[in-house]
């Protein structure tokens, strides 16, 4: 019988706080009573936002914590060509289109039909759908378009997506959801919408990346907090789009601050460096942290 697999992977976008400590201690438990591994991944495909000071950092706090991990370290800045490879199999099943909206463009849009008293739909992440007005242009005018140099991003046809992907997708959930939603768990993946999953700026969007590479590396448990539990209903549905494996996946309580969100790297929320910096020890930290 083959290991289990589990991974942990940070973005190197920031420092590790208290609620990676709680995921990667997680994973190391599961993957330790199931006699398997756990890879660390470094999740660099924002180009823009990555820094090596902050990998740096990650893998210094983590080996700090004592978190044992099996294997090299996977950087998707590594493997661009992988998630490329990809996207071209979707465009190959006309699965993608290119969407020249801009952010402005889509705010004011939505902006106008709200005003109008419309109420625009919105994905679990609470943000705007996209409008899909791209998703109607002729072949002529996209080409006339990108030869013309304007910018755009693939997104997902959320509809021939769908249909094609079919109506019995779910995944096992061993953990549990916001709502407590665990066992077999259904999908509706278009409550997403038609999801970027490449920019100019970016070769792949984190859903699209997170799926080739987690069969690419085998992994067949994803251990994760439930801030990502929705989003899992996506990736199902493009893992039954490119052929991929399934893991059993864990979704685990979030570490939440004072205010009762939870810890943010952009909200500058207290980090493991900090934690140290100020004499705690690594057992101080995990306890901190808590359990599952």
């Amino acid at each position: 019988m083959s290991a289990r697999i589990f991974r942990f992977a940070p973005s190197p976008n920031g420092y590790l706080h208290l609620g990676h400590a709680l995921s990667a201690l997680i994973n190391r438990r599961l993957a330790d009573e199931a006699d398997g591994l756990l890879l660390l991944r470094i999740d660099d495909i924002d180009l823009d936002r990555a820094r090596p000071e902050f990998e740096r950092a990650i893998i210094e706090d983590l080996g700090w914590l004592g978190i044992r991990f099996d294997g090299g370290i996977r950087r998707q800045s590594d493997h661009l060509d992988d998630y490329t490879a990809a996207l071209e199999a979707l465009s190959g099943e006309a699965l993608v289109y290119p969407a020249f909206m801009s952010r402005g463009d889509i705010r004011r849009h939505i902006a106008d039909a709200e005003a109008s008293g419309r109420q625009w739909p919105r994905d679990p992440d609470g943000a705007p759908l996209y409008p899909g007005i791209d998703k109607h242009l002729d072949e002529v005018e996209r080409r006339r378009r990108i030869d013309a140099g304007a910018p755009f991003a693939w997104r997902l046809d959320i509809d021939k997506a769908a249909q094609l992907a079919g109506t019995a997708l779910c995944w096992r959930e061993d953990g549990s959801g916001p709502n407590g939603e665990s066992g077999r768990v259904s999908v509706d993946p278009k409550r997403w919408g038609d999801v970027v999953l490449a920019r100019r700026d970016a070769p792949a969007s984190y859903h699209l990346s997170v799926v080739v590479d987690d069969a690419i590396q085998n992994v067949t448990d994803i251990v994760r907090g439930r801030d990502l539990f929705y989003s899992t209903g996506l990736h199902r549905l493009l893992q039954e789009l490119l052929g991929l494996p399934v893991p059993h996946y864990h979704h685990h309580r979030l570490v939440l601050g004072d205010d009762g969100r939870k810890l943010s790297k952009s909200r500058q929320d207290t980090g493991i460096a900090a934690l140290r910096a100020a004499g705690m020890t690594p057992a101080d930290v995990i306890r901190l942290a808590g359990t599952d």
